[in-house]
């Protein structure tokens, strides 16, 4: 039997969608990979013109629910965090959660000069760049990991900041320049985990995907998500949290910035249940002031 495997149709999407596949072949399904055109992809402005990151996951939700495909593969931090999934849709499995930091291509970051042109996509980057290197210009640029290095590479930026887990997803790690410490960027809530999606009702997708789950990367993404949920947090609002899992428990690590990166709320909290950790560190963030923060920012 077949299982069709849909996915963006960017090189980092289809390379995802090929480690999938690989994960499920030792399976009874067959897997098949389906690349679909999302909005998202061919819009080359500015994303909140189109809803946000929602532009990317709302054509591969409607091909599913229509039966076009079995499974999607998603990048988990490309998924909205303040709407819930469609009815009828579940995220059936994370995979084990790959490298969660950002990194810096075409040049240290100590090393740009003044006014140095740092191409990045991200709210959240360029809040915590321009508070650690206000010398530095975080400018917008969109399009694939390799359409943004191209761009690099014809010098439209002085660098790039991007995560690591997507230039090893496609084959791009010798371009790092410097990785970033979760000290230096905190991570997007999410960061480094494909999340596979399935229709409830489809049983014998559901179980292919639940073999791949992996418990504690499920337990770190709900807490970071329950924190997004809390917060009323968007795709444009510059959020970032990273949840850590030991013997001892969870510990969920979360920002909140201003856009010009000035104004900075953190707070730290350590537990068990997942779903609570989140909703009490967005708490402790939500008496410092965050609304007003994440509010600033057009949704």
């Amino acid at each position: 039997m077949q299982l069709r495997i849909g996915t963006r149709s960017s090189p980092m999407a289809l390379a995802q969608a090929r480690l999938v596949a690989a994960l499920l072949s030792g399976q009874p399904l067959e897997p098949t990979i389906v690349p679909l055109s999302t909005s998202g992809d061919r819009w080359g402005g500015s994303l909140a013109r189109l809803g946000g990151k929602g532009a990317f996951v709302k054509e591969l939700d409607r091909a599913q629910l229509d039966g076009e495909v079995d499974l999607v593969v998603h990048c988990l931090k490309d998924i909205p965090g303040d709407v819930p999934l469609p009815d009828g849709l579940t995220i059936a499995a994370y995979l084990p959660r790959d490298d969660v930091h950002d990194c810096v291509v075409g040049a240290r970051l100590a090393d740009l000069p003044a006014g140095a042109r740092v191409g990045t996509s991200s709210v959240r980057r360029a809040a915590q760049l321009r508070r650690r290197h206000p010398g530095l210009t975080p400018v917008p640029i969109r399009g694939s990991a390799n359409g943004r290095l191209a761009k690099l590479d014809a010098g439209d930026f002085d660098a790039l900041i991007l995560a690591v887990a997507g230039l090893e997803r496609i084959g791009e790690q010798r371009r790092v320049a410097q990785i970033l410490t979760t000290t230096q960027m905190l991570p997007a809530i999410g960061a480094g985990v494909l999340a596979l999606q399935c229709r409830v009702d489809d049983a014998a997708t559901l179980a292919a995907a639940r073999a791949l789950d992996d418990a504690s990367t499920r337990a770190c993404v709900t807490a970071e998500r329950a924190l997004l949920r809390e917060l009323r947090g968007h795709c444009h609002s510059p959020i970032a949290a990273h949840c850590t899992d030991s013997d001892t428990g969870l510990t969920l690590h979360a920002a909140v910035y201003s856009a010009d990166g000035a104004d900075l709320l953190e707070a730290t909290d350590h537990g068990s249940e997942p779903d609570k950790l989140g909703v009490a560190v967005a708490g402790e963030l939500l008496a410092k002031g965050a609304r007003t923060l994440i509010d600033e920012i057009p949704h």
